[in-house]
Parts: structure tokens; sequence; C-alpha cells
């Protein structure tokens, strides 16, 4: 089967030094429309990896996202996000990036070349198959990315991926792949734009339906975040009141702080 790398395909646009400013972002934003749609087109296998993600989280396993630049960087944004929106442990999904946290800010490019770190990466947090890993590579052929897929199969780990290109090689290794064509670049081969903000919408959508699974929303509530600023704080006043038919925002206040979540605050409230 043929493979095309769609992602470094020629921008549509030309002369983009000649545009003005106003042209510049009409023309991106317009690239972006059709982002939504699609990521629209594969929600079906995207909702069969996230219920292998939720299963193997309701089991007491963990998700694992691995990718390099943006791809790891976007992994990493949003596992670090589900401690303080879900109150779950920091461990329970974890970003890994090649390069390490060095290329969190900088930029490592060699380092997804090598076939074997993103499996010792992975190794550091002791993986088992009891946990479920993604990887995230733009470009589909990410050396460090389907490495690691690769091993993960041989030990029996459950593996997803998320591509944007069609048949790429780490599809082929993955037991739940995604690829979300979004075509070329507005500027050719930048894959931190359209392919991206694909990733992060899944991204988006992996989390945010596994912790709805796992229990950590209640109606549409964030009752489990936590409280880390006054602004979060405040939201959960609002939160407490508005479910416990508290009337005095002081008394929800120190309810709130005493128990440290919203949900636990309900629980105990009398």
């Amino acid at each position: 089967m043929s493979f095309t790398k769609i992602t470094e395909q020629s921008s549509h646009y030309h002369n983009l030094e000649k545009m003005s400013i106003g042209q510049i972002i009409t023309n991106i934003n317009k690239e972006d429309f059709l982002v939504a749609a699609s990521v629209g087109k594969v929600l079906p296998q995207i909702e069969k990896m996230i219920g292998a993600v939720s299963e193997k989280m309701l089991a007491g396993g963990r998700l694992f996202y691995i990718g390099a630049g943006t791809s790891g960087r976007l992994g990493i944004l949003d596992a670090s996000e589900c401690p303080p929106t879900y109150g779950v442990p920091p461990g329970l999904v974890i970003g890994v990036i090649a390069g390490g946290s060095k290329a969190i800010i900088n930029s490592v490019e060699s380092a997804e070349d090598s076939t074997s770190s993103g499996w010792k990466d992975l190794q550091k947090h002791n993986i088992s198959e009891s946990d479920v890993v993604i990887g995230i590579a733009s470009s589909g052929t990410t050396p460090y990315v389907i490495g690691a897929l690769k091993k993960c199969k041989e030990n029996n780990i459950i593996t997803g991926s998320i591509s944007c290109n069609p048949d790429s090689p780490i599809s082929a290794v993955a037991d739940f792949p995604v690829e979300v064509i979004v075509g070329p670049e507005f500027v050719t081969g930048s894959t931190r734009m359209k392919s991206g903000t694909a990733q992060k919408m899944i991204l988006n959508m992996i989390s945010t339906a596994s912790m709805i699974r796992l229990g950590r929303v209640e109606d549409n509530k964030m009752v489990n975040m936590q409280l880390t600023n006054s602004k979060i704080v405040n939201r959960g006043v609002q939160m407490l009141m508005e479910k416990t038919g508290m009337q005095n925002e002081d008394s929800a206040k120190d309810l709130l702080m005493k128990y440290k979540s919203v949900k636990k605050a309900v629980e105990h409230f009398k």
C-alpha cells in the first residue's frame, strides 16, 4: 500500500510574505475550519480508542501519551491538566516526550530518530500490560514513537496512535489507530498548525471522556477539581451552593475548604 505524506505537501497558498496581516490570518482561519470536520470523520475510530483507554483505567491502569516535538508537548499538556481538572493522581495520565523534560521548552529534534529511546523512557515508569499507550505523530513515521509502540505490542500493552497521514507506518503497529487528514499546512510542513490542532482536539476527547467514565464529573461539573486558586475556589463555592441549596457564600466556602473538593463537601453536607 502506498504511503503519501500529506503533511509535507506544498501549501495551497503562495507568496505568504507578500500577504497583509489580514490576509494571513484570514487564510489561516479558513484552513482551521477544516480541522473540526476532519476530526468528525474519524469519531468512530476515536470512540474505539477511548473505549480501550477507559476500560484499562477503570481496571486500575494508566494512560501514557508518547510523542516528539509538538506532538509530545501536546501529550504532556493534556496529561498535566488532568490532576487539577479532575482531582486524579499525577501518575494516572503521563506524557512522555523524546528528549526528556528539556524538550518541553527547547527543541531536541534529533531525539525523535532513536528507535529504542521511547521504550526506555516508558520503562522508567514501570509500564505494564495494565496500562495503555497512545503514540502521537503528525507524520506517522516518528522512529521514537513507532519503536515504543512495537515494544509495547511485544509486551502485551494495548496501544493507540494519532497521525495525520493516511496509511501511515504508525497505524500499522497500533491496536487503535486514528488518522485525521487535515491536508497540507498553511506554511508547508509546519505541523504545529492544523495537525497540532487536530491532535489537541482528539486528546481533549480522550481525557475528557475517560474522566467522565471514571466518575470524575457529575452532571456537567468538575466536582473533583483541585482548589488551586481563587477563581477555582469561587467556582467551587457556586457549584456547592447550587448542589446543596446553601444560601450563605461564606458557609459554603468554609465547607468546601474543609473537605477540599465539591464532591466531598456535598457528601458531608447536613
